[in-house]
């Protein structure tokens, strides 16, 4: 009896258990349910949110970079006022190399205060998104902004493109922080950022898009293609606005190239290839040799720059600065063959003087000229040796950009895309795909590493890593 009313009783309890465990896991399952459809609510809601966010690194980095570029414009028109000022006047000549000396000391000043703001920007642009280095965008934003201007102002030969980049990219950094973003997110910014950046400061939009995620992120995504291309047409739209709409060059590109010249564009690609390694050699080597040089910090660096920028001030002025007046003379028709070769060698060789030296400049828009001078010699004595026609030279200036972009940074879309927004002609796709693809075959099995990878383990190498202040 007393055993049946036992069973009776654990039955029972049994039971309520079975109960209460089927009510447990029925309330468990609602509550996952529940949070089943927060996170896919929230996964709704990104897309959105980064669009968003996107925009308004746009708005800001964009905003930035126009300054950045206005600022660097003035620096340009003063430049050519002050040489014309000093020429053929031996005592404002001296005084001159005095305020060359005065701005080295400067930059040099910015560089030890912040040490991030070195050379191009891009490479550490690149380590912050890989989680390899750590900026502070309350001290890159200001000193990569004046350490530009004034190397532009002393008629460095750097561009602005690296540090258009990494200013967008800082701006996308610092709303992300301000916004209370997690490292995921902020990463997202400044890639949105540095397209941004080259957007703005070329008036290249899907150039812009492209080179953040093919060079920058190094990740093709929809979660992330979609807020970086509406960061760069966002900030294109501001430089547009008030900069207006003409292509950074003006190529006078005429015809198409005719088929039969094609196997002359391999030729030109094996060329470029050639050529954008040994650029890659030279610009290591120039700061291997800096470094070497006993008690060189970076003021002393700068100084030569500086001073030899004073030099060919007086000798050969056109080499100074970007380049940009470079590409008119070349499709104007305006020097001979002899004074390209020669304004080439004397260009590649103030460059490496000039990025070595670490001044914060970038060597992305210096590149394009000389890709466009080595395409401008190769089609010279094209017309000369093989028949080409003079008409095509223009054609040749502009593939040689684009070729010898890709054999050095190694991103062939963003050159072909790049070369196409900033000339406005939409003829040479064919031409600068093929040229674009040899260089590219070329450089690889010439084992050469793309430059910004080379710089940016330079950077991680040497210990200069800043981490947040």
């Amino acid at each position: 009896m007393f055993s049946g009313e036992f069973s009776i009783l654990f039955w029972e309890w049994q039971k309520t258990w079975e109960n209460k465990n089927v009510n447990e896991k029925k309330k468990n399952e609602r509550r996952d349910v529940m949070k089943t459809n927060d996170v896919w609510k929230r996964a709704r809601r990104i897309p959105v949110m980064l669009i968003t966010e996107g925009l308004c690194v746009g708005l800001v980095g964009g905003f930035v970079v126009l300054l950045y570029r206005v600022a660097l414009t003035f620096a340009g028109d003063w430049l050519v006022k002050i040489l014309s000022y000093m020429k053929g006047n031996p005592f404002r000549c001296v005084v001159w190399f005095l305020i060359l000396a005065a701005l080295a000391w400067i930059v040099g000043k910015l560089v030890k205060w912040e040490p991030m703001i070195s050379g191009s920007g891009i490479p550490q642009v690149e380590g912050e998104i890989a989680g390899r280095l750590s900026q502070n965008w309350k001290r890159v934003l200001p000193a990569k902004f004046a350490g530009g201007f004034l190397c532009m102002l002393g008629g460095l030969s750097l561009g602005r493109e690296g540090p258009s980049i990494q200013l967008g990219a800082m701006a996308g950094q610092g709303i992300s922080r301000a916004l209370g973003r997690g490292k995921r997110e902020e990463k997202f910014l400044m890639t949105c950022g540095a397209s941004a950046g080259l957007s703005a400061a070329f008036h290249a939009p899907l150039a812009g898009m492209m080179f953040a995620v093919e060079e920058i992120h190094k990740t093709f995504s929809i979660p992330i293609l979609l807020p970086v291309m509406t960061a760069s047409v966002t900030a294109d739209y501001i430089a547009s606005h008030i900069l207006g709409l003409d292509p950074v060059f003006r190529f006078q590109i005429t015809k198409y190239l005719p088929q039969n010249y094609y196997w002359l564009l391999i030729l030109l690609g094996i060329l470029v290839g050639v050529s954008g390694v040994f650029y890659n050699w030279g610009m290591l080597k120039a700061q291997e040799l800096y470094r070497k040089i006993p008690f060189m910090k970076e003021t002393g660096r700068l100084l030569i720059a500086f001073l030899t920028a004073g030099v060919l001030g007086i000798v050969m002025p056109w080499v100074l600065g970007s380049g940009s007046g470079l590409i008119v003379s070349l499709t104007q028709g305006e020097m001979v063959l002899g004074m390209v070769v020669l304004t080439l060698v004397m260009k590649f060789l103030f460059s490496a003087v000039s990025f070595g030296s670490g001044a914060p400049g970038g060597i992305f828009f210096p590149l394009l000229i000389l890709g466009a001078l080595i395409g401008a010699v190769f089609a010279m004595a094209g017309v000369e040796f093989f028949g080409l026609a003079p008409v095509y030279v223009n054609n040749f200036v502009l593939l040689g950009m684009t070729g010898f972009f890709t054999a050095i940074v190694r991103a062939p879309l963003t050159g072909i895309i790049l070369l196409f927004e900033m000339s406005g002609s939409i003829s040479q796709m064919l031409s600068l795909s093929i040229v674009s693809v040899t260089a590219y075959i070329v450089a690889t099995l010439m084992r050469s590493e793309p430059i910004y990878d080379s710089l940016l383990k330079r950077i991680l190498k040497a210990d200069t890593i800043v981490h947040d202040k």
